[in-house]
């Protein structure tokens, strides 16, 4: 299985995007609520309907920028967006894409990269992030009784990965995920390492 911009697309184009909540997950909209500078750059990577998105707008964030493989996903968020909204949509490979961000939100997208990619995620996470920037958000983890996606992994490797690249703050069961999810997820707070490559 090749997870390629064909796979993502036809998914959204035939509605079988199974992981989507319909809206901004419970544990994402409790950190966001918690931030307190609404002009920090913030990004979204593999961001899907961009529930996320919408509730970082209707929270007042101004700097803000999505990027998907899928156009059929971002056509969606843009319909749900005011048409003045001053967000970047963008139509691209997260790890073509380049910027520079004070925080990135992770929600499935890290599970639903090929393994091969698991490395290269967090090396890419850190070259997009500012100094002391901030990669926050939710990993899946659980038994794995099928091919993925989505795809996990145990703590201990999360960390492995992370690490090097990283400063772990917080990497946790998650306690407040949606019923769907619960035991399921892990939350993470990794700062980034002026070190890493």
């Amino acid at each position: 299985m090749i997870l390629d911009e064909t796979y993502w697309q036809e998914r959204y184009e035939n509605d079988t995007a199974a992981w989507d909540l319909g809206h901004a997950s419970r544990p994402l909209k409790t950190f966001i609520d918690n931030l307190e500078d609404k002009g920090i750059a913030i990004l979204l990577p593999g961001a899907g309907y961009g529930h996320e998105a919408l509730y970082l707008y209707s929270q007042g964030f101004t700097n803000v920028t999505v990027v998907d493989v899928a156009s059929a996903s971002l056509k969606h968020l843009a319909s749900k967006l005011p048409t003045d909204h001053g967000y970047s949509l963008l139509h691209q490979d997260f790890f073509a894409h380049t910027g520079l961000y004070d925080l990135i939100l992770e929600q499935t997208f890290y599970c639903a990269l090929e393994l091969r990619f698991r490395e290269s995620y967090f090396k890419h996470m850190h070259r997009l992030l500012n100094k002391h920037g901030m990669l926050a958000g939710l990993l899946f983890h659980f038994e794995q009784k099928k091919p993925g996606p989505p795809f996990t992994c145990t703590p201990e490797e999360y960390k492995r990965m992370a690490q090097r690249y990283f400063t772990i703050r917080l990497l946790e069961p998650c306690t407040i995920s949606e019923p769907s999810r619960a035991g399921k997820e892990l939350f993470l707070q990794l700062q980034k390492q002026a070190d890493g490559d």
